[in-house]
């Protein structure tokens, strides 16, 4: 039974069934030989390939006995003595230029001073020009710890243009990777990061010029009695900067170079040399914003550039509690009939009292619009120039008075007479002084203060028509052409130049014992390109020869060194 089960198991395949289980087979791809029988290796490659890899095998084998027996013990000694470390290639800073492409700040490869190596950045080196230290500034080296690493591995700068411009000038650091052996001797070094040098800087200033201007203005502060004093002159198209500079100055190199001594001293100093006074002085402008009001007076139709006021030296204004004992203020001499040019070339307080708070009939400005025109024309403001430290200023009003005298808040008219001949609280920056004295040489353009020489005009428009602005030029002027005794300016009447000018003089102390001095103006007055504005601070009251006779050196050095600035 089970045999006959196992037979019955058992049966021939047919052909046909041979053919119907081969249309299902899978297809092969005979181009890659899939399908076929592939043939045994031969057992003379199989030792062929186990050669190989048994002499692979002998070679390693006898590099690490070389080197781990040979020459174990030199290696491990190099291992041991051998350092690798990342070394830092400084990057120089970019030169500084004037306009004419004379170099102010540059940099040498040179031994420190305090130290017999020499050190592995440039050092900076700037001009030995006066005058020139507030504007270029100063900067602080890199600085490594006693192990020598760089706990400071930039440049930093401090202040000027070294600091306004830093992203120009700073460059970028590289880097080295340093095989030194166990004696410190270098033994490889590969440069894996190349540093890239700060670009160069042109600047609007003209060097001589500035330097000049601030050696004339300085002797003549020294001369009489000034504490210091600063200068702009500044292209009314443009806004470029053609000098600024602020006396006294400090010594920005030794600042740089890091010479205690200079540094202690000149930081002790009451004179305060650090103080940028063209930015960062605050001084009360006195008469120069006269200018400014005449242009307001007239924009707002409350007065007629021809209409004539009597200056009789003083106006009274009665005080209602006591009849007997009226409010005096006082101009500083008598000056008879008088328009709105005229007002100007004498400087007549009377007139920019009446014209500014009103008197006898005559409608004023009032403090509203004297702070309305004030600010227009960039007054306690900050200019936009490209310094740091630049101070904003005060224009006096009502609001600031409350919070000044808390204990007088109350806004009188006597307080909007000293605020229209530039007395009381006003305080600004000569910078802002140059701005608006250019904007109305040109025009009606308030602006940028720029350092660049690429650099193009950035303004905004006052909205004051030019022919009022034309009336205040022609005062300007005037002060300076007329033969009335008491025309204030008739000393920049000199050949050569064509100026229009306006003084100022400024009250201060308690008792109004010392005297800031200015001279504002632009030339040539016929077709405006300059405007200058200087200051000279603290001196004793009555000093006679204030900014404005101190500028006419200056004036005359100009024409004889430097015609291109005067036709």
């Amino acid at each position: 039974m089970s045999s006959w089960r196992k037979r019955a198991r058992i049966h021939e395949i047919a052909p046909d069934e041979i053919f119907l289980d081969s249309s299902n087979l899978p297809a092969h791809e005979s181009s890659q030989f899939e399908g076929r029988v592939v043939s045994l290796l031969s057992r003379r490659s199989i030792f062929a390939v186990g050669a190989v890899f048994a002499l692979i095998i002998l070679v390693f084998a006898g590099r690490a006995f070389s080197l781990q027996v040979v020459q174990g013990n030199a290696l491990a000694d190099i291992s041991r003595n051998n350092t690798l470390q990342s070394s830092i290639i400084f990057a120089t800073r970019g030169v500084i230029y004037d306009k004419t492409g004379r170099e102010l700040a540059w940099n040498e490869a040179q031994t420190a001073s305090s130290t017999a190596s020499t050190t592995p950045f440039a050092l900076r080196t700037y001009t030995s020009l006066p005058g020139l230290s507030h504007l270029l500034g100063f900067i602080q080296y890199p600085k490594a710890d006693k192990s020598g690493t760089w706990w400071r591995e930039d440049y930093a700068p401090i202040s000027g243009v070294e600091l306004s411009f830093n992203s120009t000038l700073e460059g970028k650091n590289g880097s080295t990777v340093i095989e030194t052996d166990a004696h410190g001797a270098v033994q490889r070094e590969n440069i894996v990061v190349p540093p890239v040098n700060g670009a160069p800087l042109d600047l609007s200033i003209d060097a001589d010029v500035q330097s000049e201007l601030y050696s004339i203005m300085s002797a003549h502060a020294k001369q009489e009695g000034f504490t210091g004093g600063a200068g702009v002159i500044m292209d009314v198209e443009t806004g470029q900067i053609l000098a600024i500079t602020s006396f006294p100055e400090y010594d920005n190199q030794s600042f740089t170079d890091g010479v205690s001594s200079v540094i202690s001293a000149q930081t002790a100093d009451p004179s305060t040399p650090l103080l940028d006074r063209a930015i960062s002085g605050l001084y009360a402008p006195g008469s120069i914003v006269k200018p400014i009001f005449a242009a307001a007076a007239l924009n707002e139709n409350i007065i007629s550039p021809d209409k004539q006021i009597d200056s009789v030296g003083q106006i009274s204004v009665p005080n209602t509690y006591d009849p007997k004992s009226p409010s005096i203020f006082r101009d500083w001499t008598a000056h008879g009939w008088i328009d709105m040019r005229t007002a100007i070339a004498v400087s007549s307080d009377e007139y920019f009292y009446t014209i500014g708070g009103g008197y006898g009939g005559q409608q004023g400005l009032g403090i509203n619009g004297i702070d309305k025109y004030a600010a227009l024309f960039g007054l306690g403001s900050e200019t936009g120039i490209a310094l740091s430290g630049e101070q904003a200023g005060v224009v006096p009003s009502p609001a600031w008075k409350a919070i000044t005298f808390p204990d007088d808040p109350t806004w009188r008219i006597g307080d909007t007479y000293h605020t229209a001949i530039g007395q009381y609280g006003f305080q600004i920056t000569p910078v802002q002084a140059v701005r608006y004295i250019a904007a109305i040489a040109n025009g009606g353009k308030m602006l940028t203060p720029q350092l660049l020489a690429s650099s193009t005009a950035q303004f905004t428009e006052l909205g004051i028509p030019d022919a009022d602005l034309e009336v205040v030029r022609e005062g300007m002027r005037l002060g300076v052409t007329s033969n009335r005794s008491d025309a204030i300016e008739k000393f920049f009447d000199i050949p050569g130049i064509e100026i229009a000018g306006k003084t100022g003089t400024a009250q201060i102390g308690a008792q109004n014992q010392w005297e800031n001095s200015w001279a504002v103006g632009f030339w040539p007055a016929s077709h405006p390109r300059y405007a200058y504005a200087v200051v000279l601070e603290h001196a004793p009251a009555g000093v006679l020869s204030g900014a404005a006779p101190g500028m006419l050196p200056f004036f005359q050095w100009l024409i004889a060194n430097h015609p291109e600035y005067i036709n």
